[in-house]
């Protein structure tokens, strides 16, 4: 899904650039080129500043989006979840953070899911790093509850899991 898109920049770096800030939190473009995490508008400046590109390059973007009717219907209905990570210990919640051994392999979340499951803890959150987006990809599993130790040796000895860290 996403070389496709990328292909589309190719030739514009530094709105690829903001393409990927743009993926990567959620924030929609309207019809009027305005970039909005919901109806909060977020001002070509504050992306600019993010990007580290000319506010320029953010109308050229959204620009570029609403031309096209594929990355149009994609930002347009792009949306983002509160991500429980960095909260979960405040709110008693377990953290598992998962490294695969290859992060485009299939089941990495179902082998790992039923590891939890079958000691009784409930997943409440599961997020997965996009390899095209990240270089380290991982997955991260909010659990309720704290996560015991010897479930990590447990999820280890997936073929794969190349690394695990709990909090």
């Amino acid at each position: 899904m996403w070389r496709p898109i990328i292909e589309k920049f190719k030739n514009h770096p530094a709105q690829e650039k903001v393409l990927r800030i743009l993926f990567e939190r959620g924030f929609q473009v309207d019809n009027e080129k305005k970039v909005k995490s919901g109806k909060i508008e977020i001002p070509h400046t504050q992306l600019a500043r993010e990007a580290n590109v000319d506010r320029r390059v953010i109308d050229a973007t959204t620009d570029t989006i609403l031309k096209d009717e594929m990355l149009k219907e994609i930002f347009q209905n792009i949306t983002s979840i509160p991500f429980l990570r960095d909260v979960a210990p405040s709110l008693e919640l377990g953290v598992i953070i998962i490294t695969p051994e290859d992060a485009a392999s299939t089941g990495i979340l179902a082998e790992v899911a039923t590891v939890i499951a079958s000691h009784g803890i409930s997943i409440r959150q599961a997020v997965s790093d996009d390899p095209y987006f990240k270089d380290e990809p991982k997955l991260t599993i909010i659990t309720d509850s704290k996560v015991p130790g010897y479930l990590v040796d447990e999820i280890l000895k997936l073929s794969t899991v190349k690394g695990v860290s709990i909090y």
